[in-house]
């Protein structure tokens, strides 16, 4: 009996003492969880982090629905929608589709603003952890680059925008917006940092952001900003850098084939410095075919010619007109299966070109005509531009317009994707191309975010700005002589040759439509050379408007509409 009275004293006790401090005695320790105290410790877990801003990117740019990663390049002077030509749909349609309740608006909106979320909880969580200082300036110069490279975009194509530079802990309503200015300034603080941070592009791993690609980008934004003797400077450290160059030669895996070095930049490989020493490379996504972890890049299905059912009519032996299509079928040469959902504009493919010795149109880059290969075809075997055949298609909007081919693997798809008799053998045309699966459709291998060329061209554009013709000129002389174009004088340099420019170097790479904003020069350039967009087109269409629905939940402050917009 003592002892029982002895017992209860002791657990009352402990009950007691146990008590004394109810908050602890409650608190959750989730040892064998990720939490949010405990996923951001390590060098290795903000690796991760920092993996999930580049997953987001190529999601925004390769993976969002269509309608809204297309509008990066589609309604602009390169080109129109060709799935909803006749009946005007999509941006076809600029002024009754471009408006504040577009889903393609708020997609793109909220998609950068996911990646500007995830690097301020990297560049919150960063200071006092156990990571190493040199590891640190690293993984915050990088978090620093994709929330300056996604303010950048939003900047170009809304204007000002709401700038968010912490980790937000709880719902928030009360956005205001910074002028475009404020809103540039804070890219500018952003870029300048992470250049400071960031490894030279020779010192990180294929794939990485660096030093120079910050640099890269800093140069567009002082230009925004006016500041153009800094945005002189800084592309001029990124192009006199040791580790970067033009490729002037052929180069890479398919070198000793029929081609030039404009096609071999864009080969299966020959993206990364590593790989192929491509020293033009500032910044490439990184693809793996069948890696669970990338994301394939359907663009060659998005702007190569439906012309797997293209139709011709020719004569036969006896003379009776035949009816069938021109092709056996989705073939490895011609880039795989296309559906034609972007064409280029009449201006892209046959007026912006203005030497016809440029490399950039030549017949491996742009390709203008196909050999007949349906051996059903009475003109089997005959060319379809040349030969007169082009002329029969009763509607030639998705199935037919030259083919590019910058994006595509063309001729080296993956094996898996060919065609194959009941015995295993990949069928083949007559011509030796490799008939595909249906489904071969995507780029597969790594593309270009950011390269050389372009920081010419945007000093060229800094120089002019500042008065000095004569080196615009040069810079771009610099990219025409590797084209194999004929030099211009310093008297033809202005903002619209240098735009005509960027379109033959920069086709399909740039985010046109960013591009055309951040100049204010959307709607002149799609008046003059899209009939499509232009015909609808209003002024204030240079920006894009802000989305009504981040205006509706912001209900503690106002979020400006751009003007023109209701």
């Amino acid at each position: 009996m003592k002892s029982l009275k002895y017992s209860l004293i002791f657990i009352i006790s402990l009950i007691t003492v146990s008590s004394c401090d109810e908050s602890k005695f409650l608190e959750e320790k989730p040892l064998s969880i990720y939490s949010p105290e405990n996923s951001m410790e390590t060098s290795a877990q903000f690796q991760l982090s920092l993996n999930h801003l580049y997953n987001r990117v190529r999601y925004t740019l390769w993976s969002m629905d269509p309608d809204s990663r297309l509008a990066f390049y589609y309604a602009t002077d390169l080109a129109f929608n060709a799935t909803d030509y006749h009946t005007p749909a999509k941006l076809n349609d600029y002024k009754n589709v471009m408006v504040p309740t577009y889903g393609v608006v708020s997609n793109v909106w909220n998609n950068t603003y996911t990646v500007i979320a995830n690097a301020n909880v990297i560049l919150d969580r960063l200071p006092g952890t156990s990571v190493a200082e040199a590891e640190a300036d690293v993984i915050r110069g990088e978090a620093l680059f994709f929330r300056a490279y996604s303010y950048r975009n939003l900047c170009h194509l809304y204007g000002g925008v709401p700038l968010s530079l912490e980790e937000v802990t709880t719902p928030r309503r009360d956005y205001v917006r910074a002028s475009r200015t404020e809103t540039y300034e804070q890219i500018r603080k952003d870029l300048e940092e992470a250049a400071s941070l960031l490894p030279d592009v020779d010192q990180v791993k294929d794939g990485k952001v660096n030093k120079q690609v910050a640099q890269h980008l800093l140069a567009e934004i002082y230009i925004s900003l006016g500041l153009y003797d800094n945005a002189v400077s800084v592309a001029s450290e990124v192009i006199n850098h040791p580790a970067t160059g033009l490729m002037t030669e052929r180069f890479g895996s398919r070198r000793n084939e029929p081609g030039d070095v404009y096609w071999d930049l864009f080969r299966l490989n020959n993206q990364n410095r590593t790989s192929n020493g491509n020293t033009e490379t500032l910044w490439a996504l990184q693809n793996e075919y069948q890696n669970v972890g990338s994301a394939d890049w359907n663009m060659p299905w998005c702007i190569i010619p439906y012309y797997q059912n293209l139709q011709i009519t020719a004569r036969n032996d006896a003379g009776e007109s035949v009816k069938t299509t021109a092709f056996a079928g989705v073939t490895d040469v011609k880039g795989g299966r296309g559906v034609g959902w972007m064409q280029g504009t009449t201006y892209f493919f046959d007026e912006v070109w203005d030497d016809k010795n440029d490399i950039r149109n030549s017949e491996h880059n742009i390709v203008h005509d196909l050999i007949i290969d349906n051996p059903a075809s009475p003109a089997f075997g005959k060319w379809l531009v040349a030969d007169g055949y082009a002329q029969t298609i009763d509607d030639p909007i998705r199935y037919w317009f030259p083919l590019i081919t910058k994006f595509s693997r063309v001729g080296n798809f993956p094996a898996d994707l060919r065609s194959v008799n009941s015995a295993g053998e990949p069928l083949m045309t007559a011509y030796g191309e490799y008939l595909m699966i249906n489904n071969a459709n995507s780029n597969y291998k790594d593309e270009y975010m950011f390269r050389l060329a372009e920081t010419y061209l945007l000093r060229a554009e800094a120089y002019m700005n500042k008065g000095d013709k004569n080196a615009a000129a040069a810079d771009i002389n610099t990219i025409r002589t590797r084209a194999h174009a004929a030099p211009i004088s310093a008297d033809r340099v202005d903002i619209d040759f240098i735009l005509d420019e960027r379109l033959r170097e920069l086709y399909y790479e740039e985010l046109r439509m960013v591009t055309l904003c951040r100049l204010g020069k959307l709607v002149d350039r799609s008046r003059r050379y899209n009939p499509k967009t232009g015909a609808s087109i209003e002024d204030h269409h240079n920006l894009w408007p802000i989305p009504y629905s981040e205006i509706e939940r912001n209900v503690f402050e106002v979020i400006e509409q751009n003007p023109g917009y209701k």
